[in-house]
């Protein structure tokens, strides 16, 4: 049987813990294969984002192209974009894929605070959001972006992460366009090491999906993915470290 083809379209970071390294650890973990097109390279670690250069939008549908024309592709996952140029073009390409699921993680901050979208591209999300199978906003994310309402507003499915709320209980809600659909409520993990927590999210989400699972299956299995990923984290660096990796997972879960 063929591993389910998963492209990622994301930025790199050079640190390891979020971005394509956490895409291909994750969808590779989880027994898919994973297909690059970089739109951004970053230097970055657990305390901050040093320096962001983009790739060009033509360079970015380049890679898509070559991939998709050749290998094909099950399933796509949109991270770190880099510019409202590269958000058309990346838009303008995926809307001529058919029944093939979008995961759009609309990353706008890293988790050291660091801002990796300017208003200019969070404003181009929209195109994105449109063609979005789900979109995986954090707190300050779906407040940037308009609210629950977006799943409304772009017929798709939200899933509003809770991660960021207060309290020892957190809540992840999937709004569609009809309104909440279902919501997943567990205790708190107590760590900072949460870095590239979002990206391993919604790549095991693709990479599900990329497998011919139901939306909120693949949601459960990811949620409990990255929860494991959380216990495991290793303690890197001096500040929001990566997270661990759950090996054989898949074959359990």
């Amino acid at each position: 049987m063929k591993p389910a083809r998963i492209l990622i379209v994301a930025g790199s970071d050079s640190g390891g813990g979020a971005g394509i390294q956490a895409d291909i650890r994750t969808v590779t973990l989880l027994g898919g294969h994973a297909m690059t097109a970089i739109t951004a390279i970053t230097a970055q670690n657990t305390i901050g984002v040093q320096a962001v250069h983009a790739v060009p939008a033509d360079m970015v549908v380049k890679q898509m192209d070559s991939v998709i024309s050749d290998i094909g592709v099950d399933a796509v996952k949109i991270g770190m974009i880099g510019s409202a140029m590269t958000a058309e073009a990346v838009a303008d390409r995926l809307a001529q894929l058919t029944n093939v699921p979008i995961i759009f993680d609309p990353v706008m901050v890293a988790t050291s605070g660091s801002v990796l979208a300017d208003q200019a591209t969070v404003a181009a999300f929209e195109r994105l959001m449109a063609l979005a199978t789900l979109v995986t906003p954090n707190i300050p994310e779906l407040e940037a972006l308009g609210g629950e309402q977006i799943a409304i507003c772009f017929d798709t499915h939200v899933l509003a992460k809770g991660g960021h709320g207060e309290g020892a209980m957190l809540t992840d809600r999937l709004i569609g366009p009809g309104g909440l659909v279902k919501s997943w409520s567990n205790a708190r993990i107590e760590t900072i090491h949460t870095h590239g927590t979002g990206c391993t999210l919604a790549s095991a989400i693709a990479a599900r999906l990329g497998q011919g699972s139901m939306l909120i299956e693949a949601i459960e299995f990811a949620r409990k993915y990255v929860r494991e990923a959380l216990m495991l984290a290793p303690g890197l660096g001096q500040g929001h470290g990566p997270m661990g990796a759950p090996f054989g997972f898949h074959q359990h879960a």
